[in-house]
């Protein structure tokens, strides 16, 4: 049993080699709705299958934190956009209750201002609520628009990019912004034309077809890009993942292509991923029916949660209260330097967490320093379930030395994950 990538993919593998490229397996959620529609609404809003809710999962995680946008944005503190979707149309994930936290662009050095109109008073009515909702909509697209244009000057893409390759002009320019000093936090971009009910691949070679050159696109851009993060000494920086409504089935059609099927994988780019494999290769029986898709494993909520908690400091109990009750924490990162709008970034920042011996036998030790706050102490395996509970309890402030006894453990790879208040750290260890 192996896990590989299509031959095409020579620069992801590229970035697997050097580790910068995680993989989880098969991906989805309980009782996978097959419509493109309805599934894109349940990836985007993070919600259960069975329940219509009309924020995105970012959306909900910008309006905790800023609960008065639009009205007073941009300012002084927050003067550049919090999300940028490349394209014409927002990305419902960033939807937040009154609007959405997403601005669209597609060339950062053609934005042409927007009229606002004359000022005058408005009307005590409906029309007059929306009038006032589109005069602070144009100023703050205007306003935006001047630090987008500003960062795009100011920057410097240091590799050259593919061409032809339209996710890499998305790349490249998200990479122009970052690097130009814009303190966008996340960036949405895409990919299409992975519906391949049809000639997804060559009737004389399996190994060619529409499906390849849709995965060479994705493979060459994203090596661009994270080339391009590293020249720039920006790749501790920005951490990246695919996702799609649903995966294909594993039987092929008549017309030399798939139909619609359930879960599939999701990519994890960047220096700070936990570069591995989560999970196993699906089992498919020789007589695979016609309706069957690939079998779930991860429930895409623990993914987006995890790197909520990792990337952006959210709490755990927040992230339950933003996704689902049943949240499963999943070390995807191993941690970086991150700058972040989350809570409590500089405390997680400063969390110190040291394991050793490391590769162990049967005893760790585990060091690290809290304040008089709520601590917590687990040991996972690689696919991220949680093995053991080290402790659970209300932590004295000081210096902490906490030995744990492993020995039940078979050798392998285990990640020790440290709660301490708000902030986590997760260490990778290896028994021996």
């Amino acid at each position: 049993d192996e896990v590989g990538l299509h031959p095409v993919m020579t620069g992801v593998q590229n970035l697997y080699n050097d580790g910068r490229l995680g993989v989880m397996q098969a991906v989805g959620y309980p009782n996978q709705n097959r419509s493109h529609f309805r599934s894109t609404d349940i990836w985007t809003s993070g919600s259960p299958a069975n329940e219509y809710w009309t924020t995105g999962w970012m959306g909900r995680y910008f309006q905790n934190l800023y609960p008065e946008y639009p009205e007073g944005y941009p300012n002084d503190t927050y003067p550049d956009p919090f999300a940028i979707t490349m394209g014409r149309t927002v990305s419902e994930t960033c939807q937040g209750t009154a609007t959405n936290f997403s601005l669209t662009l597609n060339d950062p050095f053609n934005l042409a201002p927007l009229t606002e109109g004359e000022p005058g008073e408005l009307p005590d009515t409906p029309y007059g609520e929306e009038l006032a909702f589109l005069r602070v909509a144009i100023a703050q697209s205007n306003a935006y628009g001047d630090t987008i244009t500003d960062a795009a000057n100011l920057g410097t893409n240091m590799v050259d990019y593919p061409e032809g390759n339209d996710l890499a002009d998305q790349l490249k320019n998200v990479a122009l912004l970052i690097g130009g000093g814009l303190q966008t936090k996340v960036y949405i971009v895409s990919l299409g034309g992975f519906d391949t009910h049809a000639n997804q691949v060559d009737a004389g070679d399996t190994g060619m077809g529409s499906h390849a050159e849709l995965l060479q696109t994705l493979s060459d851009a994203m090596a661009a890009f994270q080339a391009d993060l590293v020249a720039q000494g920006l790749d501790e920086r920005v951490f990246s993942m695919t996702f799609s409504e649903f995966g294909r089935r594993i039987k092929s059609n008549e017309s030399l292509g798939t139909d619609h099927g359930t879960a599939a994988p999701m990519l994890l780019f960047g220096s700070c991923v936990n570069p591995m494999i989560f999970g196993d290769n699906p089992e498919i029986s020789p007589e695979v029916d016609n309706t069957e898709g690939v079998p779930m494993q991860h429930d895409f909520r623990d993914i987006y949660g995890s790197v909520l908690m990792d990337w952006f400091g959210v709490s755990e109990t927040e992230v339950r209260d933003l996704l689902y009750d049943d949240f499963t924490y999943l070390p995807v990162l191993l941690g970086c330097s991150v700058n972040s709008t989350g809570p409590d970034l500089t405390a997680e920042m400063d969390l110190k967490l040291n394991c050793f011996p490391n590769p162990c036998r049967n005893n760790l030790n585990v060091t690290f320093e809290s304040l008089d706050e709520w601590g917590r102490l687990s040991i996972f395996d690689a696919i991220g379930s949680e093995l053991m509970t080290v402790f659970n309890r209300k932590m004295q402030p000081g210096s902490h030395n906490v030995n744990v006894d492993l020995h039940r453990l078979p050798a392998g790879t285990y990640f020790v994950r440290l709660q301490l208040g708000g902030n986590q750290k997760t260490k990778r260890i290896i028994k021996l």
